[in-house]
């Protein structure tokens, strides 16, 4: 039986996941209220805060940095959490859910692992119950890798071992966990299968028939603490079923 009809609230609502999140609690028959800078919500200086949360039940949290300086990317996810929070807390939110990352281990190196460390260290430490949603890189990530370094026809690829996840998928489970009540844990998800980045950056670029050659390096935001099965997803995780060659059956079709 379906759950009852709910309000949510999805930061981030305009971002990919969010709005792949926001979409799969509509299509479940939920309210959603959207929180975004393109909403009038600003999370790192708290404007528009004030009100959006009355009658929300959950929060999920999709947020992203822009930036991938360190110390730049916590002071982001820090800050915008502390105020989410805190809105949250003024306004009875039963259930907060965040997006975090599969691996991430003090000491963090990796901007973005850095972030989100301290994000999750927030919201184990805050006043709304929690449930944090590890999840494993996307199908693109490979794409977006190669994009980083990518000069003159050269890219270098970190030979990372991952088990990367469809969005779709990712969002389906935040929409899923933000129904429910706080787990007060980490859940990870994954994708069915593991890869190699490296090579999934060689078959991307040909699905999308592109030549880029590929220089398999730890050079870069991501170095040898991160080899093996640092960025695996741990025993219990949720496995979710799409793979990464139907992602590029997708992508060769120009989707």
């Amino acid at each position: 039986m379906p759950p009852a009809p709910r309000t949510v609230a999805v930061a981030g609502a305009t971002g990919h996941i969010g709005s792949l999140t926001a979409a799969a609690l509509r299509a479940g028959g939920h309210d959603v209220v959207e929180i975004s800078r393109a909403r009038g919500v600003d999370l790192r200086s708290g404007a528009g805060l004030e009100g959006v949360l009355a009658g929300v039940e959950a929060v999920i949290d999709a947020t992203n940095a822009a930036t991938r300086d360190r110390d730049a990317t916590v002071e982001f996810f820090s800050t915008t959490t502390a105020n989410l929070l805190e809105a949250e807390r003024r306004a009875g939110v039963g259930h907060h859910v965040v997006l975090s990352i599969v691996g991430p281990a003090e000491p963090a190196r990796n901007p973005h692992y850095a972030g989100k460390l301290a994000q999750e260290a927030a919201v184990v430490g805050g006043p709304v119950p929690w449930t944090i949603v590890r999840s494993t890189q996307f199908h693109d990530f490979a794409a977006t890798v190669v994009g980083w370094s990518e000069s003159d026809g050269v890219a270098a690829v970190p030979p990372l071992l991952v088990q990367p996840i469809a969005p779709t998928d990712v969002a389906a489970v935040l929409a899923e966990v933000g129904l429910g009540a706080p787990q007060h844990r980490r859940l990870d998800v994954a994708g069915p299968e593991t890869q190699d980045l490296v090579d999934m950056a060689r078959r991307t670029l040909a699905a999308r028939d592109r030549q880029v050659r590929l220089v398999p390096t730890w050079d870069g935001p991501f170095d040898v603490t991160m080899a093996g099965n640092v960025l695996l997803p741990g025993p219990g995780a949720r496995i979710m079923p799409t793979t990464f060659d139907e992602w590029l059956s997708h992508e060769a079709a120009g989707g």
